[in-house]
């Protein structure tokens, strides 16, 4: 199975689980007309309880901390998850991999998950899903860039002209 180097699984945690965060708190309003603050606030009720839910779906500080903390912390260990499988992959292949890793958290999440926490059903929709995808090609090319940040940029050496 091999080592990660950890550094870089836990910084494609990072950067992937911003990504999604972002992608989500962007598409939920401009495609499905909710608030940005839903999503946040659907992941906050898995420690805050059912009662931060929306409506009112508007920001409040502690909500959106709880959120990202929990956020972050399951980003990271999804991200850890991806480095394990991609690590010794082709960009190309570590991106589709990831794609379909993130499709399968989506599901893992929307429809499994609901047993434990019934509102996510409500967010079973094509942005979760997009989001989902995109959180894992982010942490698959995340990961390997920063693994190898000199190829991922196109950068050439003195040695290699």
């Amino acid at each position: 199975m091999g080592t990660i180097n950890w550094k870089a699984a836990i910084w494609a945690g990072v950067i992937a689980g911003l990504i999604f965060m972002m992608l989500e708190m962007i598409m939920v309003p401009l495609f499905l007309g909710g608030s940005p603050w839903a999503p946040p606030r659907m992941i906050a009720a898995i420690i805050l309880g059912e009662g931060v839910l929306p409506p009112p779906a508007t920001f409040e500080f502690g909500m959106f901390m709880t959120a990202l903390v929990l956020h972050m912390m399951l980003s990271i260990i999804y991200a850890i998850v991806i480095a394990f499988i991609v690590k010794n992959m082709t960009l190309g292949k570590a991106l589709a991999v990831g794609a379909v890793i993130g499709l399968v958290i989506y599901f893992v999440n929307f429809y499994g998950m609901t047993v434990l926490f019934p509102w996510f059903a409500m967010a079973r929709n094509w942005v979760s899903a997009v989001a989902h995808v995109s959180f894992g090609i982010g942490a698959a090319w995340a990961y390997l860039g920063l693994l190898h940040p000199s190829s991922q940029r196109g950068h050439t050496t003195a040695t290699s002209i």
